[in-house]
């Protein structure tokens, strides 16, 4: 385990709150593109054949609210602990890169309904995810642990993405 270095303030007293302003901006940013592509998702999940354990459209909205919030503060919590510098650069770069990744998800599968792209590119946002909270772990635990209820949930969405893409073949 990583020796924790002492925090490096990038920005000082409320300019740091401003920051997770930002970092909240940003996330719902990413989630209102993928929103774009969901303008019939409730639709076109509906007439899908589902798994019994699939779960309401009405769910979805809820739960991606809550996971959009405890990303940003996870994101938010390692850039005040050094900003885009040092230790903390890559792991808000991967960061990124996951947001976009979760928003192209949305349109490979509700506009594109390419099941086969959707499921490669959840896996390998899962895995994306999963070497953020890790490296979000080491900078500050606790921003680790706010990204494992999305990791849960991509966890979840994998599974439901395979069973959809199974069990409707011409339509994905």
């Amino acid at each position: 385990m990583a020796v924790r270095q002492p925090a490096i303030s990038p920005a000082p007293g409320s300019h740091r709150w401003l920051a997770l302003v930002g970092w909240i901006v940003g996330c719902f940013a990413a989630a209102a593109i993928g929103g774009l592509a969901s303008t019939r998702a409730s639709e076109f999940y509906t007439a899908l054949s589902r798994p019994a354990w699939a779960p309401p459209p009405t769910v979805f909205g809820p739960v991606w609210t809550a996971l959009y919030l405890l990303m940003a503060v996870a994101a938010w919590l390692v850039w005040k602990d050094g900003g885009w510098r040092g230790p903390s650069r890559l792991a808000l770069r991967l960061f990124v890169l996951q947001l976009a990744l979760n928003a192209l998800w949305t349109w490979l599968f509700f506009v594109w309904h390419r099941g086969a792209l959707a499921l490669a590119e959840i896996v390998l946002l899962s895995v994306i995810v999963a070497l953020t909270a890790i490296l979000f772990a080491r900078r500050r635990p606790l921003a680790g642990v706010l990204l494992s209820p999305y990791l849960a949930w991509l966890g979840f969405a994998t599974a439901l993405t395979a069973a959809l893409w199974r069990r409707n073949p011409t339509l994905l």
